[in-house]
């Protein structure tokens, strides 16, 4: 990949990642996949399913895309929850949509070496990059 003079310009370039929070209402266990060194967040090891849309994609089929390829499961999207710029990475914006189980089998994929469902509560303890409160008390909500 090219390296990006991000330093030439001064606001307004983003890469978007799309990330479904993905609840599972039988269990109330969220689902995340670890992945192993990650080319733009070197600390990143657990996270949310997802990734950047392709160029002209809608951004929930891109989502569904993504999470197809790195989970096996298919999901419907829901709604936006919440949207975040990283500290670790500025020019990463990430938009975070609750997603529902309508099919498939789950499997870790693509860039995932391991998937897990998790209790929202203990979700926390696996993210070893940063976890944003409003995103937090979201999840904890969910029911």
């Amino acid at each position: 990949m090219k390296q990006f003079n991000w330093e030439q310009y001064k606001n307004g370039v983003f890469l978007v990642n799309c990330l479904g929070i993905v609840f599972d209402k039988n269990t109330k266990k969220i689902l995340i996949g670890r992945r192993e060194k990650d080319p733009y967040l070197t600390k990143l090891t657990w996270a949310f399913p997802g990734g950047r849309p392709n160029y002209g994609e809608d951004l929930e089929e891109g989502l569904k895309r993504q999470i197809k390829i790195k989970t096996g499961l298919t999901v419907k999207v829901k709604e936006i929850i919440f949207a975040k710029a990283y500290p670790e990475k500025k020019e990463f914006i990430s938009i975070y949509y609750l997603c529902e189980i309508i099919g498939g089998k789950a499997k870790a994929g693509e860039l995932f070496v391991e998937i897990k469902w998790v209790n929202p509560r203990e979700l926390e303890k696996y993210f070893t990059t940063s976890l944003h409160p409003k995103l937090k008390e979201y999840i904890l909500t969910l029911k």
